[in-house]
């Protein structure tokens, strides 16, 4: 298992790199504002940072520590990452607050590098909803494997790349779901209602696996089984339980939201009064 200092000391790295991808939002989204501020509300800034904090506190060494010892908070910390982190920093169309965040040199930089045309192709294949769904589904059952998914609860290194998966897997699933500005959709939009439902569907036969399963999936939770107040079974039932009614519930809101808009009478306007979606916004360059 991890060292104890490892458990109760928050990667410096990590944190770094959140403190310095919030001061650039706030700094860019600012800019923004003050040239679009019905695009660049209030509501994107919160919903940011809250991706941020969410983001830090599933990572965070309490969570670790408790994560080792039991499969509910594990499945907990992966739903946060997966089902609550990723969409909330995408509603936040960070592209551009970010980019014009950046000191003029850096900006003008990134913005080179994002215009290159392999830079764009790669994104074009990324952005792609059969690459989102895929990945999603292939990183959570790959990483639920009984061997891999133990190997993670007793290597730093590999608990690490498991949740980078995670995030990244998330990242690629929910872009086309909430499609941030200025990106435009591969899709229409009615194909994302069968994307959630799909995705609900895997997301309830694992769910399904570890509530019915009637025996331990993984041994290593049976070592630790009572530090959590309960059977190292009851335990997984539980992660089961949140996993299916909570990734459920995550999954099948914005579905029924789109749903929803769909059926809004036709000429209603649904995002009147915002600037035309273009490739890169004009940042002031």
């Amino acid at each position: 298992m991890r060292a104890g200092a490892l458990l109760w000391s928050l990667d410096a790295l990590t944190v770094a790199a959140l403190v310095l991808a919030a001061v650039l939002y706030a700094r860019g989204w600012g800019w923004l504002r003050r040239r679009m501020p019905r695009r660049f509300t209030w509501l994107r800034l919160l919903s940011f940072m809250l991706g941020l904090d969410l983001l830090l506190v599933a990572v965070s060494p309490p969570m670790e520590a408790l994560a080792v010892q039991s499969l509910a908070v594990h499945m907990s910390q992966h739903l946060l990452l997966m089902m609550v982190v990723a969409p909330l920093l995408w509603l936040a169309a960070p592209l551009a607050p970010l980019l014009r965040g950046l000191p003029g040199p850096a900006m003008r930089g990134a913005i080179a590098v994002f215009s290159w045309a392999p830079v764009r192709g790669a994104g074009r294949v990324l952005a792609n909803p059969v690459i989102g769904w895929t990945s999603f589904a292939v990183v959570v059952w790959l990483w639920h494997v009984p061997a891999v998914y133990e190997r993670a609860l007793q290597s730093d290194g590999w608990h690490h790349l498991q949740h980078t998966a995670f995030i990244a897997s998330a990242l690629l699933f929910w872009w086309p779901v909430v499609q941030p500005w200025p990106s435009r959709p591969r899709w229409p939009r009615w194909a994302m209602i069968p994307y959630l439902l799909l995705a609900d569907v895997h997301n309830t036969v694992l769910a399904a696996i570890f509530t019915f399963a009637g025996r331990v999936v993984y041994p290593a939770y049976a070592a630790t089984a009572g530090r959590a107040g309960r059977s190292a079974l009851d335990d997984q039932i539980l992660a089961g339980v949140i996993m299916w009614g909570s990734g459920s519930l995550i999954l099948l809101i914005p579905a029924g939201w789109l749903v929803l808009t769909l059926l809004l009478p036709t000429g209603t306007p649904r995002d009147s009064g915002t600037p035309e979606i273009r490739p890169l916004p004009d940042l002031g360059l």
